[in-house]
């Protein structure tokens, strides 16, 4: 018989998960602070606690998916998690995450924080994963039970640094796709539509990603693991003049410039930091040592 496990929060996250273990076979335990939503999950065989004492007492395993981490607090108030798996994929900051586990400790339960890398749609499906961190031998015990939800990527000890590649993950992801936005919307004012640029958008991510010289990705995490950041014929200096022209571009578009601005103000601050003789990966520098309000 597949292990029974217990999902705390149905939004749409939380509900495709609770739907992902019914359909894997685990007899699956919901609650939710509006019950109602739990309706569609019993017509498929859930079943609903009335309580949150029920809810935790039904299932080793305690999947959370909610808003955040007070919400798993609020939840659970003066029931108890002795004993319990505690699997929170809730969004937090990496030092709540932390302190959530020592909360989890404190109270005699064990705590795997972590982060799902794909919209609920892709919840179980081909290519979802999800980080994981916490103790490892709780995650093992419970891995063929989680990896129904996607592949159990394990990436430390330490509670937060599920959440630290989650958000490096989400940054990246929202960071490329509103650049996209913001170039389709400057090309859009010559009348250039979205699907004809989309090509050469498409393009220049797959070429980031390749080996051949515009393969960025691989030679900037060479450069930065190595702390070495040649120019030569492509300076950072030659390139934060290019960013300058962005900025211009856009503004002579009529078209918001809030992005290329910041864009030119971290590559100018690299340069006034001494790097303008460097290349693109010296920018790091800048990057780990943040302008502080009032100050440079």
């Amino acid at each position: 018989m597949t292990s029974p496990v217990t999902v705390i929060g149905l939004g749409p996250m939380g509900a495709t998960m609770a739907r992902t273990f019914l359909a894997n076979g685990h007899p699956t335990t919901v609650w939710n602070r509006t019950a109602s939503k739990a309706a569609p999950l019993v017509e498929q065989g859930a079943t609903l606690a009335a309580t949150m004492a029920d809810a935790l007492a039904a299932s080793e395993l305690v999947v959370i998916s909610q808003t955040d981490y007070q919400a798993m607090y609020d939840s659970i108030g003066d029931a108890d998690v002795k004993g319990r798996v505690l699997v929170n994929l809730s969004s937090g900051s990496p030092d709540e995450l932390r302190r959530a586990g020592d909360w989890a400790r404190d109270h005699g339960a064990d705590l795997l924080t972590g982060g799902v890398m794909v919209p609920p749609p892709g919840i179980g499906q081909p290519g979802s994963y999800v980080f994981y961190s916490g103790p490892e031998a709780v995650l093992d015990r419970h891995r063929a039970t989680l990896a129904g939800l996607g592949d159990t990527t394990f990436v430390g000890t330490d509670p937060g640094l599920s959440m630290l590649y989650y958000q490096s993950q989400l940054y990246l992801f929202w960071s490329t796709l509103v650049s996209y936005m913001h170039a389709v919307a400057l090309l859009g004012t010559a009348g250039v539509s979205a699907q004809q640029f989309r090509p050469f958008a498409s393009g220049t991510l797959e070429a980031l990603t390749g080996d051949g010289p515009m393969g960025f990705l691989r030679i900037l995490t060479e450069e930065i693991d190595a702390g070495t950041f040649p120019g030569g014929a492509n300076s950072l200096r030659m390139q934060a003049v290019g960013a300058d022209h962005v900025v211009e571009a856009s503004r002579e578009a009529g078209i918001d410039d809030a992005g290329p601005l910041a864009l030119r103000d971290l590559f100018r601050r690299a340069v006034d930091a001494g790097h303008g003789a460097d290349g693109l990966s010296s920018v790091i520098d800048a990057i780990r040592r943040p302008r502080r309000e009032g100050g440079t």
